[in-house]
């Protein structure tokens, strides 16, 4: 069976895409789950966030541009069944460069394909740029479903009736025919406050199969971990943002690595 691709992505910056791309990879390579995280997001800090340096020719950027094989660059985190495909200081210049290729927006899938078979991997994360560029546009064709980190306020309700048009949209123009929305992590949830809870439950209102039960609570320890190069479970595995993200990843691997869901 091959691997699972799923996109990890908002147009909006700091809501915990990169957070929980790097901590559910280390949840789920930890629970069994041969995983690959590729870090599709110019900032790197998916590949930083394991202490990895930002290196040109190390990375994504040639193999998105060509559809060339990513196997070659694949490294290791230095994590059991844990590995990534680095970004690189070069991918912020990919988006012109791929506007200007027939069939743009194949090119990512093209370099995943032999990946998806082979390594022994279950799970393939991608870390999306926080827009709906080429990059992610890439991205999202690669994938089988998308998982979206939505930050507990108002205002995120409105972006993400912006994603769930873009995903119909590839659907019905044939850029992939087959991606759902996965699932949807409420992140930085404060249970102090009812505004957290009233933006949960609209969206679990709309999006009830999709909505998962468990939100990534707002703490520093996740905020603090990357800059050690280090995921929260290796930072402080007691800390609520650990406890919520192997939660997370249980219901991910129940939800994905176990018997299939209809999604949307």
């Amino acid at each position: 069976m091959s691997a699972i691709t799923l996109a990890i992505a908002n147009q909006k910056g700091g809501v915990g895409k990169t957070t929980t791309t790097v901590n559910l990879g280390h949840a789920l390579a930890a629970m069994g789950v041969p995983t690959l995280i590729v870090d599709m997001d110019p900032q790197a800090n998916a590949t930083s966030s394991f202490g990895m340096e930002k290196k040109s020719g190390f990375g994504v950027y040639e193999p998105l541009l060509t559809g060339s094989d990513l196997a070659n660059r694949v490294q290791s985190t230095g994590r059991k069944n844990l590995w990534i495909v680095p970004s690189e200081l070069d991918l912020a210049a990919a988006e012109l460069e791929l506007s200007q290729q027939d069939h743009y927006l194949g090119k990512l899938r093209q370099s995943l394909g032999s990946l998806k078979n082979h390594y022994g991997l279950k799970a393939i994360l991608i870390d999306c740029p926080p827009t709906l560029g080429l990059l992610s546009m890439n991205s999202l064709c690669s994938a089988d479903h998308l998982i979206v980190t939505l930050q507990s306020e108002y205002l995120a309700l409105e972006g993400l009736g912006q994603i769930v048009s873009v995903i119909e949209q590839l659907k019905n123009s044939g850029a992939n025919e087959n991606l759902s929305l996965g699932g949807i992590v409420m992140t930085m949830y404060d249970n102090r406050t009812r505004l957290s809870y009233e933006v949960w439950l609209e969206v679990n209102k709309h999006y009830p199969k999709q909505i998962f039960k468990t939100a990534i609570p707002r703490t520093v320890r996740l905020s603090e971990a990357p800059s050690f190069g280090k995921t929260i479970f290796e930072y402080d595995k007691q800390s609520p943002g650990a406890i919520a993200y192997a939660a997370l990843a249980q219901e991910i691997k129940n939800r994905f690595f176990s018997e299939p869901i209809a999604l949307g």
